[in-house]
């Protein structure tokens, strides 16, 4: 069988590692299976999946579709019209961009198109083959972006499977689609191996230009891209909420990642409001984390603030690998993810006293915390799997694919290969 994936960004974010994770299942579970990739932009995800043997083409966006975009936009008349200049200036580019994208699509004969976020959904709508099926992987809300969605519900029925990265997002997507495509959910899967409690570690404090608090300090970090509903100012208002007497300090790992306009918050921005809110050396910056697990190692509680449903919360599955304590913003997909007070701790979206209680809480208590992290750690090797990701998307693939590829598949299984 040979599988194209379709992706808007060359640069790591969450979706990239769930996919990256998806490649390196397929190459050890199905390895005479042909692996594609086309993404919009250049980065170190394109590295990764070349280093898995991924035959990679980059096909940058133009501008104009590079920056289009709905999240963080405000409701209102003269907001829906600057998304329509947008829309408009984007449409010739998006044409002829299209055009090349079919051409590439068509040489490479794929027997299931798989796309990873929204732009690319769209696109492999009107990109696929006609001998080839759509599978649509959504790892958001759609419903948060209103001209998307209707964009999505029109073409549905294009698409033979949609994936969601949780029962949240499933349910939101049957919603939108209107019935018009089977929707399953299938949760991601971490690396196990790579995020596990033993390994090397990040000098945080060197890495942000700080000096070393000492092993006295609890470090506290939230690792997240830039996006404005990650919470990244709730979690410094529960810093600030926090008593001189925990001894603290918290870590903002990442950076901006994608390039949509109004979706994201600047490091400029990060700074000010910490200085604005007087924590002083009580925060630091690290800036963009190229291995997250070293990072996570690194830390003593992860925080999740997301003030938005959050679609799985992958963050939050790889740190209970790593055996953390985790304290998680209780909605959307992240909150089928954990059990409160057994394996993570739980505070409402957007409520930062509510935040800063629990990390008091853990910051005072280390048995508590290797006990959350223990039970986290069994969590991931339960639910996280790698094989049972794959095994999932497996069966999908053969129940999409189309007469030619059934035939490659009995083929590869007379020869040996594993179908």
């Amino acid at each position: 069988m040979t599988l194209l994936f379709l992706n808007p960004t060359g640069q790591m974010g969450g979706a990239e590692a769930a996919l990256l994770e998806i490649l390196a299942g397929l190459r050890e579970q199905q390895p005479a299976w042909r692996l594609l990739l086309i993404v919009a932009s250049n980065g170190s995800f394109v590295a990764r999946a070349r280093a898995l043997g991924v035959e990679v083409t980059v096909l940058p966006f133009p501008a104009a579709l590079a920056r289009l975009g709905e999240w963080g936009r405000r409701e209102g008349f003269w907001s829906r019209l600057v998304l329509a200049a947008a829309c408009a200036r984007a449409a010739l580019p998006t044409r002829a961009y299209l055009r090349r994208l079919r051409q590439i699509v068509r040489a490479l004969a794929p027997d299931v198109v798989h796309t990873n976020g929204l732009k690319m959904h769209l696109l492999g709508a009107w990109a696929r083959p006609k001998d080839g099926v759509l599978l649509w992987h959504v790892h958001d809300y759609p419903s948060h972006r209103p001209v998307t969605s209707r964009l999505l519900r029109r073409y549905a029925h294009r698409c033979g499977t949609i994936v969601a990265n949780s029962k949240s997002v499933a349910e939101d997507v049957r919603q939108v689609c209107g019935g018009r495509a089977t929707v399953r959910p299938v949760l991601n899967a971490v690396d196990l191996t790579h995020f596990s409690p033993i390994g090397p570690r990040l000098d945080l404090d060197q890495l942000s230009g700080l000096s070393d608090v000492g092993s006295n300090v609890v470090r506290v970090g939230l690792l997240a891209t830039f996006a404005r509903w990650k919470g990244h100012r709730t979690f410094l208002n529960a810093l600030r909420l926090l008593p001189a007497s925990v001894a603290v300090r918290g870590y903002i790992l990442g950076g901006p990642v994608y390039e949509t306009d109004a979706s994201q918050l600047s490091l400029h921005e990060l700074r000010a409001e910490a200085e604005h809110l007087g924590l002083g050396p009580r925060v630091a910056f690290t800036g963009f984390v190229e291995d997250p697990a070293l990072a996570i190692r690194s830390l003593d509680i992860v925080v999740h603030a997301s003030t938005e449903p959050e679609p799985f919360g992958l963050v939050i599955a790889e740190a209970m690998a790593c055996g953390k304590a985790v304290v998680v913003s209780q909605t959307g997909g992240a909150a089928e993810i954990i059990t409160p007070g057994v394996d993570a701790f739980a505070h409402a979206p957007g409520d930062a006293p509510g935040l800063a209680r629990r990390i008091e809480e853990l910051a005072a208590d280390a048995a508590l915390r290797r006990r959350i992290g223990d039970a986290g750690r069994a969590t991931a090797e339960r639910s996280f799997t790698r094989r049972r990701l794959v095994g999932e998307l497996v069966q999908i693939y053969q129940g999409l694919s189309s007469p030619k590829a059934q035939v490659s598949s009995v083929k590869s299984r007379g020869s040996g290969a594993r179908a």
